[in-house]
């Protein structure tokens, strides 16, 4: 049995010595053997042709050569096709009636939908908080087009996400991917979800990571990408060639001359906040017991180390501390801060109760405070980035 022929083979095998080729792969120009077992001496040596008969284990097979000197592996089938049938059973389609509206015969097509994904087998499902927010009556679909009524929902407004429940069994959850510290840009993404209309459920488009830790109308750092995310994705997921999700897509920018800026939340602050919602129902955060202020060039994008500013104190812990308005904040337990979403994602590691160390500047002096931090919401900047939600779509 071989392995078949492509084009006229016109070469030679030289065999020196005793030779054991078990060949599954191919041969480079050095003569290493890739993906095979190789053992003993041997010279493959090719004239001008498209193909030479290579000896494998008794069998013949074929080796491809484009031109004199240059050897190709053969091409690999595009992965994306099978990571999308592989995902799709985690991913949901959410649809109800728009909280508050009411109107004529035509009511009951006054609709709105989002996606969601599946993270545990028992029915929980993750999703966005403005999926959710003023959702009457809602149901989601998997992909097997089976409907169940939600039981509960948990959100936060802050991080958009949400957590809801249905009675189910055996579901398929999706994999989440660890720490985006090892995205890069230029990576290949997927996204998937219920865009436009409900009837769209699992459709698929494919883009790549266009960039990182960016900073947009969050409290949380977000990944953009230039995948399609339009009204009805919100809530599904960013995956990557190992299909692993990689964020939650929750916004985009929305603007005439404006295409493909999309933005996901990061599996790691999805895990952060799902984990609190399953756990208390709530985002237990800690908090300075302050209110800071950024300053211009971070506002605006530019780089800079300039400290925040105290604008308000607003906790007895924090008066107790000695922190007054008008100070500067350079660090958090040597983290330096420059933003507040700096000080979010920071804060992601610890908990209500826990004592920091705060490096500050005070009438003029550096100073260290230590602080007991409460429990509140996340700093959000008053001058944010505008961007444009993916708002629910009506149907």
């Amino acid at each position: 049995m071989g392995m078949g022929r492509s084009g006229t083979a016109r070469g030679r095998v030289v065999l020196l010595g005793t030779m054991l080729l078990m060949l599954s792969g191919f041969i480079s120009p050095a003569g290493v053997v890739h993906g095979a077992v190789y053992s003993g001496i041997g010279t493959l040596e090719a004239e001008r042709g498209t193909a030479v008969n290579v000896m494998k284990a008794g069998q013949a097979g074929t080796v491809h050569k484009e031109s004199k000197g240059q050897w190709s592996q053969p091409a690999t089938a595009d992965p994306v096709p099978q990571i999308i049938s592989r995902v799709s059973p985690s991913v949901v389609g959410i649809i109800g009636k728009a909280g508050g509206e009411t109107g004529g015969p035509d009511d009951r097509y006054n609709l709105t939908h989002g996606s969601g994904i599946i993270v545990r087998a028992d029915g929980w499902i993750i999703t966005n908080a403005h999926v959710m927010a003023g959702l009457e009556k809602a149901v989601v679909v998997t992909s097997d087009g089976t409907s169940y009524n939600i039981t509960d929902t948990y959100s936060d407004e802050f991080s958009d996400l949400a957590l809801v429940k249905i009675k189910a069994k055996a579901l398929k959850p999706a994999t989440f991917a660890g720490s985006a510290a090892n995205l890069q840009v230029g990576e290949k993404v997927i996204a998937i979800g219920t865009p436009i209309s409900f009837s769209l459920r699992n459709s698929a488009t494919v883009g790549v990571i266009s960039g990182l830790n960016r900073s947009v109308d969050a409290a949380y750092r977000l990944i953009q990408s230039d995948t399609a995310i339009n009204p009805g994705n919100s809530g599904g997921p960013l995956v990557n060639m190992k299909g692993e999700v990689l964020g939650v897509n929750s916004m985009k920018f929305a603007a005439v001359g404006v295409e493909n800026m999309g933005f996901s939340i990061p599996a790691d602050t999805v895990k952060y906040i799902m984990n609190q919602l399953l756990q208390y129902g709530e985002v237990r955060r800690p908090s300075l017991g302050i209110e800071l202020e950024e300053s211009w060039p971070v506002i605006v994008g530019l780089p800079g180390q300039e400290p925040l500013t105290v604008t308000k104190v607003l906790t007895a812990e924090a008066r107790k501390a000695g922190i007054t308005t008008g100070d500067a904040l350079y660090a958090i337990d040597g983290h330096r801060v420059t933003s507040l979403v700096d000080v979010n994602e920071l804060f992601r590691q610890y908990k209500p109760g826990a004592v920091v160390k705060l490096l500050m500047q005070s009438d003029g002096d550096i100073v260290a405070r230590s602080l007991v931090l409460g429990q509140g919401d996340p700093l959000v900047s008053a001058a944010k980035t505008e961007g444009e939600t993916d708002d629910q779509t009506t149907e």
